[in-house]
C-alpha cells in the first residue's frame, strides 16, 4: 500500500496545473491533502478527473481556508471528522479514514503565523492533538501525516541559525510539540530510514528558495512504534511541482 500527503495550496488552483496527472503517474493507493481552502463538495469537483479514488473531505468554516480531504482507492471501515474538541474544529484541519489495520489520519497543523500571533494557542493545539493520536491508539496504531508546520531538527532546515526561536516554524515551543509527538512512540518515517539525509518539503516563493533549495523539512508521516516494523520506506518527492510544498510518501 502507497499512501502519499501533500499539502496542495489550494486544490482548485492547483487542479489547474500537472496535478491529477502526477497523482495518476505516481499510481498511489491513498492520497492525503492539506490546505485544500475549498468545501467537501469544491474538492469532489476539483479531483473528478481521478475516478479510481473515493473522497473524503473537511471543510472550514472560513471560505477558502484550510482544510484537508482523503482520495483512497480502498474503501475505509469508516470516516471521522476532526478531534472532538470545539475550539480546534472550525478550520477542517483531520480527516481520519479506519482502515482494518491502523488509522490514516490527515492533519493541517496550525501555522503560529508570521507575528506568531497563535503560537499559544499552536501549543495548545499540539497538546489536544497528541491526546487524540494516543487515544486512537488504544484501538490500533496510528498513522498519521500532513503539514505539521515545524522543522523539528537542525538538519530539517536550511537556515536554522537564523531561525531559531525568530520564526514560525523554528520556535521552541513548536519543536517542543514535535519532540512529544516522538516521546511518546509516534515514529517520524522518513528519519526512521533515511536518518542523514538533507531534503526539505517546503520552499518560501520568495527569492527563488526551491531553485536553491532554501527550504523546510515540514510534512510528515508519523506511525505507531508498533506499526512502523510495517513502513517498507518513506520518500520525499521533490520533482512534483504544483504548490510551495511537494508530496512526502511512505509504502507500507
Amino acid at each position: 500500500m502507497k499512501i502519499i500527503s501533500f499539502n496542495v495550496n489550494g486544490i482548485r488552483a492547483i487542479t489547474g496545473r500537472t496535478f491529477a496527472q502526477d497523482m495518476l503517474d505516481l499510481n498511489v493507493d491513498v492520497i492525503c491533502l492539506q490546505e485544500t481552502k475549498a468545501t467537501p463538495e469544491q474538492v469532489k469537483e476539483a479531483v473528478v478527473d481521478l475516478k479510481e479514488y473515493a473522497v473524503y473531505a473537511n471543510g472550514a468554516e472560513r471560505k477558502g481556508y484550510s482544510g484537508t480531504a482523503i482520495l483512497t482507492k480502498k474503501l475505509p471501515l469508516n470516516v471521522t471528522y476532526d478531534m472532538g474538541i470545539e475550539k480546534h474544529d472550525q478550520e477542517g484541519r483531520i480527516t481520519n479514514l479506519e482502515f482494518d489495520d491502523f488509522f490514516l489520519i490527515c492533519v493541517y497543523v496550525p501555522n503560529s503565523g508570521s507575528e506568531l500571533a497563535r503560537l499559544d494557542y499552536r501549543q495548545k493545539w499540539d497538546a489536544d492533538f497528541l491526546g487524540y493520536l494516543k487515544n486512537l491508539e488504544k484501538s490500533k496504531p496510528v498513522v498519521v501525516c500532513g503539514d505539521f508546520n515545524v522543522a523539528h531538527k537542525a538538519i530539517d532546515l536550511a537556515r536554522p541559525k537564523e531561525n531559531y526561536n525568530k520564526s514560525a516554524g523554528y520556535m521552541q515551543a513548536e519543536i517542543d510539540g514535535m519532540d512529544n509527538f516522538v516521546s511518546n512512540g509516534l515514529i517520524d518515517s522518513f528519519r526512521l530510514h533515511h536518518p542523514e539525509t538533507i531534503k526539505y518539503t517546503w520552499w518560501s516563493y520568495r527569492a527563488g528558495a526551491r531553485q536553491k533549495n532554501v527550504g523546510w523539512r515540514i510534512d510528515y508521516f508519523l506511525v505507531s512504534e508498533k506499526f512502523s516494523t510495517n513502513i517498507k520506506d518513506a520518500f520525499i518527492l521533490n520533482e512534483v511541482l504544483g504548490s510551495d510544498h511537494c508530496p512526502v510518501a511512505i509504502e507500507i
